[in-house]
């Protein structure tokens, strides 16, 4: 991925794919805040700095500045900062330590996408109530719409969303400009909010209320949701044009929480203050705002589906989780995938979190805690890179970012009791998949016997020129041929077949996040090696590999582990070997040619 160079589309582009979930904050963030905090004009100013200086030291300093400054190519998220640490730490301790943050990283990041899709729909869909009309909707209703809105988004992932992303930047520049213009005139009515810029008056809030101010933490925490996608979504869009959009987006949301700051302090009465705001200033544009704001919520919970996809894509490439079903919605875009396991997973937790907490102001209780997880991880791993490669004044930067990481995320953990427990339930899914699959495949690889490559190419070359071939040519997969699997052994030794070619194909994991590399070397006569390497954020089809190789493949012969154990955990791993899909299947290569040859295994 080469940096994009900065222009309008591009920033208008990276509004659409990154900005929707810190985007739409603004919708609950300020509401369920004053839903448990008195409405004094001290106090409202007071949350009001804390908002603006995190957007400035979480969004901005931790993540637009520190943390893509960390890429050289576009690439970001927890797995690229996992695998730049791999390349400078030389001790295996530290590795495993970092591996395990990375894990956990994914994990909270699956955990948050439940919550963000529930908490933006919903949230957005309760603003029905301030039209006249359906000012007494029942919530049985209002979680119907949402559900329906929810159920209709994932059930289209599957046809690929490539044509209407074309329109989501302009809808979110829209969303934006609206976000900008009606704080800004709401600002002008209580100009004394514009004392939040002073970081003091945050400080005062949180000494002054104790231990009640350090609960508002965690509720302050929800304007900074979304900031992992700015650079998590790096790779797809590179820095600048994210960089670029983030400077227009920041001044909207600072103008939009000062309105609304305004607004609050003159009715301190209103309970769905955005709206409410929005409302009392252009009644006859309530319901288009209404209407952008719900379609904002759907592409933000639209980002979180994509990124969450990409992230589990580059999880099955660096070989963290197994082999899941990966479908390519479009023909022109590699990186647009779909990944049916998990859309399923994620609509039936999002359906089922939208059931339990009903009313947007109860699942903020749940929101929150990932994030901060996520966010204190990200801040460890760019500490220990900002050490290693000796930038000490980036690494001082980062120590004061992680103490304020991990305020947050003490102050989120007070949710746990009340609805956070969800998160950490929905990320112990993945977590647990993850260390049981390594290590599943870490036993069962030390199980196998494998044949040694001295040993293969003599036994191979008097098998070669002994036996009747095959006409055509025969793909085999394995890790390379200094150690051979058994199951190519037992094709070609035992049941001797053999083709004219034989060719081994060796998929590697590139040092460079994207980046597609392939080499055919002969070792003997008719045996050849096909190695490729892929960057571990790249999505790649096989098939195109052998066709611009022109290799017309006669039969393709993979493993099949029969797994025996008495061990509960390694018979729901053999479980998961079975339910996933192949390593051929998972490629899409043509199902008439393929031939599964069984090894026994016992765990």
């Amino acid at each position: 991925m080469h940096e994009q160079k900065t222009s309008i589309k591009n920033i208008i582009q990276a509004m659409g794919l990154v900005f929707g979930d810190i985007g739409t904050s603004p919708i609950y963030t300020f509401t369920v805040i004053f839903l448990t905090t008195k409405v004094t004009a001290t106090n409202v100013v007071g949350v009001l700095s804390l908002i603006i200086w995190t957007l400035l030291l979480i969004v901005t300093a931790q993540y637009t500045w520190l943390a893509m400054s960390l890429s050289k190519r576009g690439e970001g998220g927890t797995i690229v900062l996992n695998e730049i640490l791999r390349k400078l730490l030389k001790n295996s301790r530290p590795i495993v330590f970092f591996s395990f943050l990375t894990y956990l990283g994914i994990s909270l990041l699956i955990g948050d996408s439940v919550i963000t899709p529930s908490i933006s729909i919903l949230s957005a869909v309760e603003g029905l109530r301030l039209i006249h009309a359906l000012h007494n909707i029942p919530q049985a209703l209002i979680l119907i719409i949402t559900l329906i809105i929810a159920i209709s988004l994932f059930a289209i992932q599957k046809k690929g969303i490539e044509k209407i992303t074309k329109v989501f930047g302009v809808i979110m520049l829209v969303w934006f400009l609206a976000l900008g213009a009606s704080g800004l005139a709401s600002i002008w009515h209580h100009p004394l909010v514009l004392g939040a810029f002073n970081p003091l008056n945050g400080i005062k809030f949180v000494v002054h209320n104790g231990l009640g101010g350090f609960f508002v933490l965690s509720e302050v925490f929800l304007c900074a949701t979304g900031a992992e996608a700015l650079y998590a979504d790096m790779g797809h869009l590179g820095r600048k044009p994210i960089t670029g959009a983030w400077g227009f987006v920041l001044c909207v949301l600072i103008l939009n929480y000062l309105g609304q700051g305004s607004f609050l302090i003159r009715h301190p009465e209103e309970t769905n203050i955005l709206f409410s705001m929005v409302f009392s200033q252009a009644k006859i544009l309530y319901i288009p705002f209404l209407l952008v704001s719900i379609l904002a919520t759907i592409i933000a919970s639209q980002a979180m589906i994509s990124g969450l996809f990409a992230v589990i894509y580059q999880g099955i490439n660096t070989r963290i989780l197994p082999l899941f079903k990966v479908s390519y919605t479009s023909e022109k875009i590699n990186s647009q995938i779909y990944i049916a396991t998990a859309n399923w997973f994620l609509l039936f937790f999002v359906v089922l979190i939208i059931l339990i907490f009903k009313e947007s102001s109860k699942l903020a209780s749940a929101y929150g805690l990932a994030v901060s997880g996520t966010f204190t991880i990200t801040a460890i791993m760019m500490g220990t890179i900002f050490y290693l490669r000796k930038k000490y004044f980036h690494l001082f930067i980062t120590i004061g970012l992680f103490f304020v990481d991990f305020a947050y995320l003490m102050a989120t953990c007070t949710k746990i009791p009340t609805g956070a427990y969800w998160s950490i339930i929905i990320a112990s899914i993945p977590f647990s998949l993850i260390i049981l699959y390594l290590k599943g495949q870490e036993a069962m690889y030390k199980s196998i016997v494998l044949m040694d490559k001295d040993t293969f190419l003599e036994q191979y070359k008097k098998t070669y020129s002994s036996v009747n071939k095959i006409e055509g040519k025969a793909l085999f997969f394995a890790r390379g041929i200094e150690k051979v699997p058994p199951y190519i052994v037992q094709t070609l030794f035992t049941n001797n077949i053999i083709y004219t070619e034989n060719i081994f194909i060796q998929i590697n994991k590139a040092s460079e996040a994207f980046g597609l590399h392939y080499d055919l070397t002969q070792v003997a006569e008719g045996l050849n090696i096909l190695k490729i390497d892929v960057g571990y954020m790249e999505v790649f089809r096989l098939e195109k590999v052998l066709k611009a190789l022109d290799i017309e493949e006669k039969a393709i012969f993979y493993g099949v582990e029969d797994i025996e154990t008495n061990n509960f955990f390694w018979h729901i791993f053999s479980i998961i070997k079975k339910v996933t899909p192949t390593f051929v299947s998972f490629y899409k290569l043509p199902v008439h040619k393929i031939h599964g040859v069984i090894t026994q295994i016992t765990l």
